[in-house]
């Protein structure tokens, strides 16, 4: 099998780097989180700046609007965001592209999708409920027929920049089966409340109210998994490039400080721990290529392979973020020092999308459903 990037994926690689170098930056990314930009934790100036690139199109048919892109693609993009703990949530808009683009009727792809290809519309997902805990088949929202269209009501919690979007794609049941609808955040009945998040992001708790929505699909549960998985994908790409810079900026300190006269990299204990995190990220770059690898493949396999990888992701996360902190002492904690950042970002990304325990969880009953146990 041939895992050599094309020169387009290279090349769209390549314009992602340089934003993220020369545009985007530590020093910026502090003063997105502290408000300098607009709202704390969210840069629209950004945003437009990631638009610009096509970025958020990479998953939208070109005769749409999009770059008609495919997986690979969207992994090269989230590795070079994840090396720039970049903030704004492009995943969402990954996944609603995707989304929309095979579930949607015609007048509603054709209402969204040039918008959110330009960036002119940020669509995020709004599927997390409190007493869910990352099962999408649990879900309290409903939905109820209201004319010639629909109404939503129910609460979703942890929403993406859920005070920023334009609009939101929201799971409610629907006579007794779960379905996706789109619910525009200016629309009566909605109301947000956001707040900061650990990674210096943004979130919020959506309440709907009777909320008028349009319907995407009837099948809910197919399109969620579906979007949860392109979900997944990314944010085991984000991850590894979070895990690279993280190995790198532990490296150049292994060989900054000294102590006895000579740097510390030279110690053997410390050597061997490193090497352990460097296994660790090329195990979890591996497993990132299988996730993307897989996002066309059946639901079935699809499931089972991108919650295998997302466990992977998960113990991987945590050991390379807990042994940086470790080998760095107490400046790898400090919010000057941009370790600590690096490692609530791999914090919060493990929990996204499943925690590590819910995966295993995933994992163990698609193998017995696969085996036929539970048949």
């Amino acid at each position: 099998m041939d895992f050599d990037f094309s020169d387009d994926q290279q090349q769209l690689r390549d314009a992602v780097h340089k934003w993220v170098e020369k545009g985007y930056g530590f020093e910026r990314r502090r003063g997105i989180e502290a408000g300098k930009e607009g709202t704390p934790g969210f840069s629209r100036r950004a945003w437009e700046e990631l638009t610009e690139l096509g970025l958020c199109g990479l998953y939208i048919p070109e005769d749409e609007g999009g770059l008609g892109m495919g997986p690979i693609e969207g992994m090269v993009v989230m590795e070079e965001l994840g090396r720039g703990i970049v903030i704004e949530p492009l995943a969402q808009s990954l996944i609603a592209g995707a989304v929309l683009s095979g579930y949607a009727g015609a007048e509603l792809k054709g209402a969204w999708l040039p918008k959110i290809a330009s960036g002119e519309a940020l669509v995020v997902l709004a599927q997390q409920e409190r007493k869910a805990r990352y099962r999408l088949q649990e879900c309290e929202a409903s939905a109820a027929k209201a004319g010639s269209g629909w109404t939503v009501s129910g609460t979703k919690n942890m929403v993406p920049a859920g005070d920023q979007a334009d609009a939101f794609l929201v799971p409610a049941m629907a006579g007794g089966k779960l379905a996706l609808f789109l619910v525009e955040r200016n629309a009566s009945g909605v109301s947000t409340r956001g707040y900061g998040t650990q990674d210096g992001g943004r979130a919020a708790d959506v309440v709907l109210n009777q909320a008028p929505a349009q319907r995407v699909t009837a099948d809910g549960l197919s399109a969620l998994e579906h979007a949860v998985d392109i979900g997944i994908a990314a944010v085991c790409a984000e991850a590894v490039g979070v895990m690279d810079q993280t190995l790198a900026v532990t490296l150049e300190y292994l060989n900054t400080r000294k102590q006895f006269g000579v740097a510390i990299g030279s110690f053997q204990a410390l050597r061997h721990r490193a090497a352990d995190m460097k296994m660790q990220l090329e195990l979890a770059r591996s497993m990132s290529y299988y996730a993307s690898l897989k996002l066309n493949a059946p639901a079935d396999e699809r499931r089972r392979a991108l919650a295998r990888a997302k466990y992977q992701l998960g113990q991987s996360m945590r050991f390379v973020g807990q042994q940086a902190v470790q080998l760095h002492g107490g400046i790898g904690v400090t919010d000057e020092y941009i370790v600590s950042h690096y490692f609530k970002k791999l914090t919060q990304l493990e929990m996204t999308f499943g925690d590590s325990l819910h995966q295993l969880g995933e994992v163990a009953a698609r193998m017995q459903d696969s085996a036929g146990v539970f048949a």
